[in-house]
């Protein structure tokens, strides 16, 4: 740790935090002065009923609100846009997401274009977002992106294929209501995913080469949770401290992240995305292990530390990393996460996916510095399943 090195933190969430918060709802419009409120899901909110109690409390509350349930599992730069006209047309003077990170970043960029004139690829990177946002009410129903303590939202253009980031403070939620009883319907496969996907978060940007102090506080603490909780979750849903621990893993995680960054993991996750609308969180969770081993001799001190969160002891720091990235190859197949292969990626393209992820914002963070010929050494480890 360098502390020497000037660093920035901000976090513009409030976060309100505990089984049954979610009937905080109402109180919090009115303490936020949101009279007309669009709720923002995706289907498979819908079919878990999670928004039937939530509309309930509103109409008990007598606000007015309408929901948009058309994003899909990555959000396109038309869902982006078909909500933000909703919420236009709709008079939407606030947002609320409901779901995992497709829903909440759907939002976050909806809160942009409906308050400002252009496409969601003009405000990439934050550019171009001059004016106030929507405010916005993020709401997680799964534990691993984050998203809700975030100010970045990953969207698809769906006309190049390619997934770009939208990063400004403007768009980080108001107040994330993160009620671990809302994660308990979540499949052992989605939960095994997430609780991996938050995992990457935490021990990328304990070790991005953009780090800092309090960002590998949350990172490390996440991965202590994350490791002591993601089996049980898995193994048993309706254990309410596993998933309270896996919800507080990943918003420490994104607190992290959001704050430091992602790195190579991510690059080549958001490529796949981009190019086979893969889901995100499955992408991270498979390709964390083999991009760990890549990274092992240019991060020993981190994973070594990273080896102490996870309850191991070594020798020395050699070993000690050494034996971190086993125990997250350990996981990895403890949670039954599925093989690279079952993408259907197709050799043919790992040149072009390779050359997305050199182009991906993220990848100057790498501990080892990555060219496409890196990418390409990992994606074919990938694909022999080493």
């Amino acid at each position: 740790m360098n502390l020497l090195k000037g660093f920035g933190f901000e976090l513009p969430t409030r976060i309100e935090y505990g089984p049954g918060v979610i009937r905080t709802l109402p109180q919090v419009l009115a303490q936020l002065n949101l009279q007309r409120t669009l709720l923002v899901t995706d289907p498979g909110v819908q079919a878990a009923r999670l928004l039937d109690p939530v509309c309930a409390q509103l109409d008990q509350a007598g606000i007015t609100y309408e929901c948009f349930s058309a994003v899909a599992a990555n959000p396109k730069d038309y869902n982006v846009e078909a909500g933000a006209t909703m919420a236009r047309e709709f008079g939407a003077d606030g947002l609320v997401a409901i779901g995992g990170g497709s829903p909440i970043d759907c939002a976050k960029a909806m809160s942009i274009c409906a308050t400002h004139d252009g496409a969601p690829r003009n405000f990439e990177r934050g550019r171009n977002v001059t004016e106030a946002v929507l405010p916005l009410v993020a709401v997680p129903t799964t534990a691993g992106t984050g998203s809700e303590v975030t100010f970045s939202a990953v969207i698809t253009d769906s006309l190049e294929n390619y997934k770009f980031s939208i990063r400004h403070t403007k768009i980080g939620p108001a107040v994330a209501l993160v009620d671990p009883e809302l994660t308990i319907s979540m499949p052992p496969a989605l939960t095994a995913a997430t609780g991996m996907d938050a995992l990457t978060h935490a021990i990328e940007a304990y070790t991005s080469m953009v780090a800092e102090p309090l960002a590998d506080a949350a990172a490390l603490y996440a991965i202590e949770l994350i490791s002591r909780y993601l089996r049980t979750a898995v193994d048993n849903g309706r254990d309410l401290e596993a998933r309270a621990g896996m919800l507080m893993g990943s918003l420490l995680a994104g607190m992290a992240f959001s704050h430091a960054d992602v790195a190579a993991v991510h690059c080549i996750a958001e490529a796949m995305g981009g190019r086979y609308d893969t889901p995100h969180g499955v992408c991270n969770a498979v390709v964390l292990p083999a991009m760990m081993r890549y990274n092992l001799d240019w991060c020993r001190a981190q994973y070594a530390r990273i080896g102490l969160a996870l309850g191991l002891t070594a020798t020395d720091e050699a070993r000690g990393a050494q034996r971190a990235v086993a125990a997250v190859e350990q996981l990895a197949g403890d949670v039954g996460l599925p093989s690279f292969a079952s993408f259907g990626v197709d050799p043919a393209d790992f040149e072009l996916l390779a050359e997305n992820s050199v182009k991906n914002g993220s990848n100057p963070s790498n501990p080892r510095p990555m060219a496409a010929a890196d990418y390409l050494a990992v994606l074919e480890a990938l694909q022999a399943g080493s």
